[in-house]
């Protein structure tokens, strides 16, 4: 029971992320990308020091792990870098396009891990490579030329998130998980601050007329309370109930949810060279938590033992 309501509440986080690329792509045609990261990312953390103040066992684990502030903006470099490819590549690309590009982040975090933590690479990573690179071939346009600027800062954003995933998994062991996420959550607001200062004008940002637009509200609100407080919180908790793979197949979904919610709510489509490219991305993302060695292992065993 405990693992189909983990999966059920993944499946949640996975909608609630995939709904958010129109709704941030409004928002930033009106506040610049950087600077609405840094309200967003700061509102988030605004949420989970409250919930960190009331809570006593974050408290001692905190005080356990000298180390914590380390990890937490380690982390945090990666997701600021992350968000902030994504959010500027949703000024230049589609959403639906966004989102699948995203998604890649699942099919390179084999190839990094076996880079950086020495992991052996496996059939099921190579095929996802070949199947994400073909289909993202076909997304943006059958042609290498027709990779356009937004497209490149989604691509350089999908290996951030890979990063971030791989150094997750190396720093997050023993770590308390409130403070860790609250201190990467302030650590993207700040760099989105200081990168804003430097490349937007942030005059033109923080007046009534741009911060109460009905677009930038709502953005705020969804991708600061749901997609990513909350999002967050709910991910490291619903983990303790179910595997890493079915958590990587469930939020492979994600970019299906982008895609759906990119047609309702902005007419989008892709045509039918980049829906076979979608699919080809989706079908990597699958490819690179299924378990091809141990079915064939399985097998074998099995044919010995009826022999």
């Amino acid at each position: 029971m405990k693992r189909k309501a983990a999966d059920s509440g993944l499946l949640l986080v996975a909608l609630v992320w995939g709904t958010t690329f129109v709704i941030v792509q409004n928002a930033v045609a009106f506040l610049p990308p950087f600077a609405f990261n840094s309200i967003r990312f700061f509102l988030a953390a605004l949420i989970l020091g409250v919930w960190t103040v009331f809570s006593r066992h974050q408290k001692k684990g905190h005080k356990r792990n000298e180390r914590i502030w380390h990890k937490g903006i380690s982390l945090g470099f990666w997701l600021y870098l992350g968000y902030g490819f994504q959010t500027v590549g949703l000024v230049y690309t589609t959403s639906s396009k966004t989102a699948f590009i995203t998604g890649l982040s699942v099919v390179v975090v084999p190839l990094m891990a076996a880079f950086l933590l020495k992991q052996r690479l496996t059939v099921s990573s190579a095929a996802s490579v070949i199947m994400a690179a073909a289909g993202l071939y076909l997304l943006t346009g059958g042609s290498s030329l027709a990779m356009n600027k937004g497209d490149f800062f989604v691509l350089l954003c999908a290996f951030s998130f890979g990063m971030h995933i791989v150094m997750t998994a190396k720093f997050a062991s023993g770590a308390p998980v409130l403070w860790l996420t609250l201190i990467q959550l302030a650590a993207v607001s700040v760099l989105s601050m200081i990168t804003s200062l430097f490349l937007e004008n942030l005059r033109a940002v923080f007046i009534w007329e741009v911060m109460l637009q009905k677009e930038v509200v709502i953005a705020l609100v969804v991708t600061a309370i749901f997609a990513t407080a909350l999002a967050f919180l709910a991910q490291t908790y619903f983990q303790g109930y179910t595997t890493p793979a079915r958590v990587a197949l469930i939020f492979a979904l994600e970019p299906v949810f982008g895609a759906l919610t990119a047609y309702l709510w902005a007419n989008e489509t892709l045509g039918a060279k980049g829906i076979t490219g979608c699919i080809l991305i989706l079908a990597g993302m699958v490819a690179a938590e299924f378990p091809f060695a141990k079915i064939v292992k399985k097998r074998k065993t099995k044919e010995w033992v009826n022999s």
